[in-house]
């Protein structure tokens, strides 16, 4: 995994960063895409919400350090939920993408309990703004370990930060992510297996997803 881990951090430094992605989508070929709640490589369990068996199957990748996620978290996924989720319309993988260290370690907190629990990763990005300041790693990981300690998820996190299988985890989906799906920016999302133009554009989106039910 060291090599992974090299690559990775080498691909970091080449992103246009946070951002849309700029591929058109194209019709779905694929509604019958599965998508497993345990990473069988790892072992561990993705973050997910919805019925399984739904009929439409979407997958984010996405950064906790990109200003862009957070907003699609905050205006995008609300929507999302209440429309489609929760309706059983949609069965919804939350992906690892991250941009840079910081994001790596955020992103082995929200995967701390390896219950499939997205609660975690949303209390990341609504707060955000209060935990992604400093000019260094060592700050931000001290704001992020502060304002996990305020929630009530109790959490050991300098274990969660030395999960190994956790990590591995994490950048298997960024690698999947910019092989199998060609992902340059966050968020991207893919729709039955395809990528989806202007994720934050809740009304184009609603109006796909609709097609699709």
């Amino acid at each position: 995994m060291k090599k992974i881990i090299i690559i990775i951090l080498s691909v970091f430094l080449s992103l246009s960063g946070c951002d849309r992605p700029k591929e058109d989508s194209s019709k779905t070929k694929d509604k019958t895409t599965k998508l497993e709640t345990v990473d069988t490589k790892s072992g561990v369990k993705s973050l997910v919400e919805g019925n399984l068996n739904a009929k439409i199957k979407v997958e984010v990748f996405e950064s906790l350090t990109c200003s862009h996620c957070a907003d699609f978290h905050k205006n995008i996924y609300p929507q999302l939920k209440q429309d489609f989720i929760d309706k059983g319309y949609i069965y919804m993988k939350f992906r690892n993408f991250p941009l840079d260290k910081a994001a790596l370690n955020a992103s082995k907190i929200a995967h701390c309990k390896n219950d499939g629990n997205s609660e975690i990763l949303h209390y990341l990005f609504e707060n955000q703004r209060q935990w992604l300041k400093g000019s260094t790693i060592e700050e931000i990981d001290k704001n992020i370990k502060n304002i996990v300690k305020k929630s009530l998820f109790n959490l050991d996190i300098e274990s969660c930060l030395n999960n190994n299988e956790v990590e591995d985890h994490i950048l298997e989906d960024r690698i999947e992510g910019a092989k199998k799906f060609k992902v340059d920016a966050t968020p991207t999302l893919i729709i039955n297996g395809e990528k989806f133009k202007n994720p934050t554009n809740y009304k184009k989106l609603k109006k796909f997803l609709e097609k699709l039910i």
